[in-house]
């Protein structure tokens, strides 16, 4: 196995125990499908889609053949005052995808950049309309909104922001959702959508014409899988309109099929002003993310603009990147012919019925779940987060991949999964959850 292994010296691994990890690497060398195989050549399922980025599955030649084609024929292109026809062909299919009206895209690389852009977009339109003094932003406890300035600010999750209160701004928090009579929930809870009062507190206790806007996940899926309330969002979406509020969806990971919708807004009709993705925006193959927006959103900056100047003056070397947008037009076509977003639908309540047939084993205190997204809460260890870091090992060692954080699982496998893939991957989680001495 040694002789398999990189020196591990120089790279710094993210949001990882470095020093557990060269102790014991967990290492994959190749992935096809909903499969990956460790350098020695044993065969590990995938069950959340790599980091909830592979939709349609690995290893996809559709997209390797359009990314060749597209490096082969434009490999880069500067977008500042530049553009390239692959990048508007993008913007126009993804147009097509989104709630009606969330039609202009501005591109990114990552989450985190797409939460940071939509956070400049949301205080351009404000400074546009002459309401400048709106620059609080509202997110909630056990928030992820990714780890760049914006996010680190939106961060709910203590780790995320401890360190780093040197770059944050003014962010207050809404309380989560989740309560104790929700435990082993299917689908939406009957019970939390008061707690959207929270947004109208805040209002009266800072002024809601200070504040610029709301973040929010729809499910929020970093913290393991907490699915709104019923009533919830629509609660939300009145109070941002009553105030002037914008409200941005952060769909990184429910975005393209997830929740049996291409987005979330749409599966639970609640449309927000601003809608941030990643991930499966590409299947997870090249660094791409998005922000869209209203269309009146982008106008009022446009038109607020004076001289020959940017309207906005944001965005990165790599913003549209032709190849990202190649390999995004490919995955598209996937979604698409192979209708991956009705197969998820399909798929959820075999995926949902073996979640929930967990309920009675030592390890598993809690089950949430919606779509083809699913959080498996553990029985707490020595530490927090102790129990989850040695069970998502132990199920590594097992034959199944997923993320931990916390001591919640995230199982989320790719929507080209079939019922015996899931099947296996139930297998595994009984027989390493039904461990009372995990």
């Amino acid at each position: 196995m040694n002789a398999l292994l990189p020196k591990m010296d120089h790279h710094w691994l993210p949001f990882t125990n470095n020093r557990l990890f060269r102790q014991e690497p967990q290492i994959f060398a190749r992935a096809e499908g909903v499969r990956y195989w460790t350098p020695e050549g044993r065969e590990i399922l995938d069950g959340s889609a790599g980091l909830f980025c592979c939709a349609a599955g690995h290893g996809r030649r559709e997209i390797a053949d359009a990314v060749h084609r597209q490096l082969m024929t434009l490999d880069y292109t500067p977008h500042f005052q530049r553009a390239a026809n692959v990048s508007f062909e993008f913007a126009e299919r993804l147009a097509g995808l989104l709630p009606e009206g969330i039609d202009r895209l501005f591109f990114g690389n990552s989450g985190s950049e797409a939460v940071d852009s939509a956070v400049k977009i949301v205080l351009a339109y404000h400074k546009a309309r002459g309401q400048s003094q709106r620059t609080r932003f509202v997110s909630r406890n056990w928030a992820y909104h990714g780890v760049n300035m914006g996010g680190t600010s939106l961060a709910g999750m203590v780790n995320n922001r401890r360190d780093f209160g040197a770059v944050t701004f003014d962010a207050v928090h809404m309380r989560h959702t989740w309560t104790e009579e929700q435990r082993f929930t299917r689908g939406q809870p009957d019970t939390g959508a008061d707690r959207a009062d929270d947004l109208e507190d805040l209002c009266r206790l800072y002024g809601g014409e200070t504040i610029a806007a709301v973040f929010i996940e729809p499910i929020a899926g970093s913290i393991g899988t907490i699915v709104p309330p019923k009533g919830y969002l629509e609660k939300i979406r009145a109070i941002c309109d009553r105030y002037g509020i914008v409200l941005v969806f952060d769909e990184v990971i429910t975005g393209f099929g997830r929740t049996g919708a291409a987005f979330a807004a749409q599966e639970f009709a609640v449309t927000p002003d601003v809608i941030t993705m990643a991930k499966a925006l590409t299947n997870g193959v090249i660094p791409m993310s998005a922000v869209a927006v209203k269309r009146e959103m982008q106008a009022a900056v446009i038109d607020a603009a004076e001289g020959d100047r940017p309207e906005l003056f944001h965005g990165y070397t790599y913003s549209a990147h032709p190849v990202a947008c190649a390999a995004g037009l490919a995955a598209l076509d996937i979604y698409r012919d192979e209708d991956l977003f009705g197969r998820g639908k399909a798929l959820s309540g075999h995926f949902l019925d073996t979640v929930f047939g967990l309920r009675n084993l030592p390890q598993v205190v809690d089950l949430r779940g919606y779509g083809m997204l699913a959080g498996i809460q553990l029985k707490p260890g020595a530490t927090p987060g102790a129990k989850g870091s040695i069970a998502q090992r132990r199920l590594f060692d097992a034959g199944l991949h997923v993320k931990a954080t916390g001591d919640a699982l995230i199982f989320a496998p790719a929507l080209v999964a079939g019922t015996d893939d899931i099947d296996r991957m139930g297998d595994i989680l009984r027989r390493i959850l039904g461990d009372a001495d995990l």
